[in-house]
């Protein structure tokens, strides 16, 4: 899960990508980069960290050029190494640089056709770099001295038939425009649209709607599945269909937890879609235990409070507010490392004791991956005082790794991999756990009749994935890579406090 961001403005647009990223900074919280084209040269500009710490005001003054690219990165790999902050850049053909939200299934085999057909260098373990050469390859095989968009459409089409996974991207062809496009199962979230100006029209690619808002640009739509939008450098702008077979088949996962609320996604109100979460819940729970004993309903902030206001309102129970949050640490899900997960969890809540005190509390989660979080909360609940702690979650069992984008890729690690739903209960410590439905989950996030998606990439939860690449060989490959950089990292720390010591 990263933050995409693409602009062709009529004046610089540095200060705009940086609030374009700033806006999408809960989608990655590991790095930051900005690159701007100005009358054919590139200002690039990225380093690990947050927004407001990567680019400083010098920074800024150097980044000219009314064309430019942002992102912001978590590491689906476990990777946090400043050398994978992206855009990546190569120069030839022309210097295009690129930004990537999402994983490809087949970059093993995408790395090797690279260096030994493209005859091309990859210089990090990054997929984005490897599709950025891709790109590049196949924009190149058309052999123009000035690309013209039948070009990049053909390119992008070229991209779509080797280029297994999930993936949303955007690119500047220095001194030509902007791209950008979409899986062919739309996998990952991307949109566009414009604003007027005295100078003309601008616009813009983002991850997702509520970035345009915050700019002021109208959405204009969602790309389709396998769809590129190009934008000239002069501000012409092309769309076309570039995959010989799309489908549609959005994460839905987007919709739980990844995506801002006020975020407009497929046509649907991310919004809108927890609010049915919250209905479908309290359904459940008024199947399974007509004559429930709940006092109050507690959300842990901030991705589950709209579900659990509705969960309270159709139960007719109280909603309160029963953890304040510190605005100032980030969200624990997209940190790197468990470790710092664990130690992040009461730095970043605090339970307020005159709501728990003597109740049988329901604390309403949008999900539950590793469990750390949630074990750590109920405790805390406990030593507020509270009778019972009930749990629930507005997201099915995750007991699939995710391959996609979201770093979630290896099965132990979740909690529910193989378990009961008391097991899990048990686990994190809850008297009662809930799991919402994934028929009710889909309900909840297609809403209305209008929305015409055929199918949700729901693998997380009940492991089915829409590309149909991957396979136990693939996971276990993917689930030995991750331990064994895990294993390379403890020991790089233990030689460094060894050095120490000695």
């Amino acid at each position: 899960m990263c933050g995409i961001v693409g602009i062709v403005g009529k004046s610089n647009v540095n200060q705009a990508l940086y609030d374009g990223l700033t806006v999408l900074q809960h989608r990655g919280q590991d790095a930051a980069g900005i690159v701007t084209s100005h009358e054919g040269r590139l200002f690039l500009r990225k380093d690990n960290g947050l927004v407001r710490d990567v680019f400083q005001q010098r920074h800024m003054q150097r980044l000219v050029g009314h064309m430019g690219i942002g992102h912001v990165r978590y590491p689906t790999a476990g990777s946090s190494s400043s050398a994978e902050a992206q855009p990546f850049y190569v120069n030839s053909p022309y210097g295009i640089t690129l930004a990537h939200n999402g994983n490809l299934t087949n970059v093993e085999q995408l790395a090797k056709e690279i260096y030994e057909s493209d005859l091309r260098h990859v210089n990090t373990n990054s997929d984005s770099e490897v599709l950025l050469n891709v790109f590049a390859h196949e924009l190149a095989q058309r052999g123009k001295l000035q690309p013209t968009e039948e070009d990049v459409f053909a390119a992008v089409t070229d991209v779509h038939e080797r280029c297994l996974g999930g993936y949303a991207v955007v690119a500047m062809i220095t001194g030509y425009g902007i791209v950008g496009f979409r899986d062919p199962h739309g996998i990952r979230p991307i949109v566009f649209g414009q604003r007027h100006t005295d100078e003309g029209v601008e616009y813009m690619i983002a991850s997702e709607s509520v970035s345009l808002d915050v700019l002021g640009f109208t959405l204009i739509r969602d790309l389709a599945p396998g769809e590129a939008v190009y934008i000239t450098e002069d501000g012409q702008l092309h769309t076309r269909q570039c995959a010989s077979n799309p489908s549609y088949s959005p994460c839905i996962f987007e919709h739980v937890y990844l995506a801002r609320p006020d975020s407009i996604m497929d046509g649907i109100s991310v919004y809108k879609a927890r609010l049915r979460m919250g209905e479908k819940l309290a359904d459940k729970i008024l199947r399974e235990r007509p004559e429930h004993d709940i006092d109050v309903v507690i959300p842990i902030p901030d991705t589950s409070r709209t579900a659990a206001l509705e969960l309270a309102n159709r139960l007719g129970v109280k909603f309160r507010e029963g953890f304040v949050k510190n605005r100032y640490i980030g969200r624990t899900f997209i940190m790197p490392g468990q470790a710092a997960r664990k130690k992040s969890v009461r730095q970043k809540l605090n339970a307020i004791e005159l709501e728990f005190r003597g109740k049988n509390v329901m604390l309403v989660d949008d999900s539950i991956v590793r469990g750390t979080t949630c074990k750590q909360i109920i405790q805390m609940a406990r030593e507020a005082g509270a009778k019972n702690v009930y749990f629930c979650s507005a997201a099915p069992a995750v007991r699939y790794p995710n391959v996609y984008g979201i770093d979630m890729p290896s099965a132990h690690e979740l909690i529910a991999h193989n378990r009961s739903t008391e097991q899990v209960a048990e686990l994190i410590g809850a008297d009662w756990l809930i799991y919402q439905d994934l028929t009710d989950l889909i309900e909840a996030v297609s809403g209305s009749k209008k929305i015409k998606i055929a199918n949700f990439d729901c693998a997380v939860f009940d492991g089915k994935y829409v590309t149909g690449d991957v396979d136990e060989a693939y996971l276990n490959r993917i689930d030995q890579a991750r331990n064994d950089l895990t294993k390379a990292k403890s020991q790089a720390v233990s030689a460094i406090i060894d050095l120490y010591n000695n």
